[in-house]
């Protein structure tokens, strides 16, 4: 039995501050961005806002408000809008996806498709890290994006979904060098779980009851060294964060 468990159906789950300072669009939130196999949910904590969203439904924009849930699937493009102190608690899909690099922030075209321009206003370095070095950076990938936002958007209100089709092929050839680091993460991680519910079910039917006798409360909190988002300053909660193993077990009976 693993001291530090992933979470229920190996989510992840991050606490975010999203960034209350004006794009060039006059609004204040993050970076619009699309995410190729992880759907991402929004539990709403406090504060005021709105998230757009772009797909092949179109344009949309869903209202957050204390206590709303909004969640998209993968290739739903969104933007956090932050108008009043926007604090959200993010359930994602698939946990070290994310951070293993499964998203491409919505750049205009040209810088799409030149992968050194896109890295290095995305911010993202050579191994693979995802959080901005600074806040400088931060809001800079966050300008670019959404003024490829709204030129995607026109594109699509004009053309249809050629031009989506195109926004995501480019997308995919800047993660497609990732690919193969991503298929462990979901073997060791959804799939894992899945599978162990399967095993479960399979002992209950036959009346076995061992992996009752394996279960286990713990508690996690979120790093105290916040890190630069794509939509704010992200607190994360880690297996390798706290963990409080409330007493000893009780030994089976001889």
């Amino acid at each position: 039995m693993t001291q530090t468990p992933l979470l229920p159906g190996a989510v992840g789950l991050t606490h975010l501050r999203v960034y209350d300072t004006a794009g060039p669009d006059g609004l204040h939130g993050g970076s619009p961005h699309v995410h190729f196999a992880c759907t991402e949910c929004y539990y709403v904590e406090r504060g005021r806002g709105r998230v757009q969203t772009l797909s092949a439904e179109g344009y949309h924009e869903f209202a957050l408000t204390p206590g709303r849930v909004v969640w998209f699937s993968p290739g739903v493009i969104h933007r956090l809008v932050n108008e009043d102190k926007l604090e959200i608690l993010v359930v994602m899909q698939n946990s070290g996806l994310p951070e293993g690099g499964d998203f491409v922030l919505t750049m205009p075209q040209s810088i799409l498709r030149d992968p050194e321009s896109y890295f290095e206003l995305a911010s993202l370095s050579a191994r693979g890290e995802v959080f901005a070095s600074g806040i400088d950076a931060a809001y800079r990938r966050r300008d670019v994006s959404v003024q490829g936002f709204a030129e995607l958007r026109s594109r699509v209100g004009e053309e249809g979904l050629g031009a989506l089709r195109e926004f995501y092929e480019s997308a995919l050839k800047l993660v497609q060098p990732k690919l193969p680091n991503w298929k462990p993460v979901w073997r060791d991680g959804p799939l894992a779980a899945a599978t162990a519910t399967g095993e479960q079910l399979e002992a209950l039917q036959k009346g076995d009851v061992s992996h009752l006798l394996e279960g286990a409360a713990r508690a996690m909190a979120p790093q105290d060294e916040r890190r630069l988002g794509v939509c704010g300053t992200l607190g994360r909660y880690l297996p390798e964060g706290v963990s409080i193993t409330p007493q000893a077990p009780l030994a089976e009976p001889r």
